[in-house]
């Protein structure tokens, strides 16, 4: 006479073939050991599992809010951020065999119909010379002093679009101003936009600006110097361009102007944009 058959109970409820005595201490299934996941206490089955993690609360990832946390803070994320970006690209571009400076640098010449690759007009605002080390430096030394101070006082968001609109001007005055066959980079656009922006609002709010018009005044005049190297239409145009940024910020800071603020920037972007296309409407002889 043979065994009676084992009860189905003590066979997995997924694999019914593998004889288990082991329950999902959850729901009191049978599992065998493919379908266990280990549990503060016993172990419970795939489908609890499962309703298990649906129904836990979600973490964000831990950089992400250590970034927030310090921003609540009032320490300048964007500020560090656009630092930490900037050298890094600055050790790639060290790197040989990438050609990121060729790859992202900016020119006139890019910017003609069959030609055309505009995003260079704010990549080249992330690279710098790497055969002066001096260049990456100063710049960046400068967005740490002028990006602190405004960063705290626009706030994170407003502060990196006065960043980015300084670089895409900059570029526009080296389209307009500069050789097209002579290639610039360095966020040297950008940072005189931050100190345009800067200038403009110290001096709507009644600041002191004496020494920073003297500081702009010496390094404009240093970029006509012949040998110097220095993209001075790129300088010129983020000047521009930031003062205009930080008129639109001190003009519209009240609450109920926030859509007339937002309004305001992305037509500055908009006609940047279409100078931009300058090729296209004037070709070159």
């Amino acid at each position: 006479m043979s065994d009676p058959a084992p009860e189905r109970s003590n066979f997995c409820y997924r694999h019914p073939d593998r004889q288990s005595f082991v329950l999902c201490q959850r729901c009191g299934r049978t599992i065998c050991g493919e379908c266990q996941t280990p549990a503060p206490v016993g172990v419970i089955c795939p489908e609890c599992m499962r309703e298990q993690r649906a129904s836990a609360p979600r973490t964000k990832p831990a950089v992400l809010t250590r970034v927030r946390s310090a921003g609540r803070r009032g320490a300048p994320v964007v500020t560090y951020s656009l630092i930490g970006i900037t050298v890094a690209v600055y050790l790639l571009q060290l790197v040989p065999g990438l050609a990121l400076t060729d790859r992202f640098w900016y020119a006139g010449v890019y910017s003609l119909p069959g030609n055309f690759e505009p995003w260079r007009m704010l990549t080249s605002v992330f690279l710098h010379s790497t055969t002066l080390i001096f260049h990456v430096l100063l710049n960046m030394y400068t967005l740490w002093i002028f990006g602190q101070l405004l960063e705290r006082f626009l706030g994170p968001t407003r502060f990196l679009a006065l960043y980015l609109i300084s670089g895409l001007a900059g570029s526009v005055g080296v389209l307009w101003l500069g050789d097209p066959r002579i290639a610039v980079l360095g966020a040297s656009g950008a940072i005189f936009g931050l100190m345009g922006a800067f200038l403009v609002i110290q001096r709507r709010l009644g600041g002191d600006a004496t020494q920073l018009l003297v500081l702009l005044g010496i390094n404009l005049v240093i970029g006509f110097i012949p040998g110097f190297n220095i993209a001075w239409q790129a300088h010129l145009g983020g000047l521009i361009g930031g003062a205009l940024v930080g008129l639109i910020f001190v003009e519209t800071r009240k609450r109920d102007q926030r859509g007339l603020q937002v309004g305001l920037l992305v037509g500055l972007t908009v006609v940047l944009l279409v100078l931009s296309l300058r090729y296209f409407f004037f070709p070159i002889a």
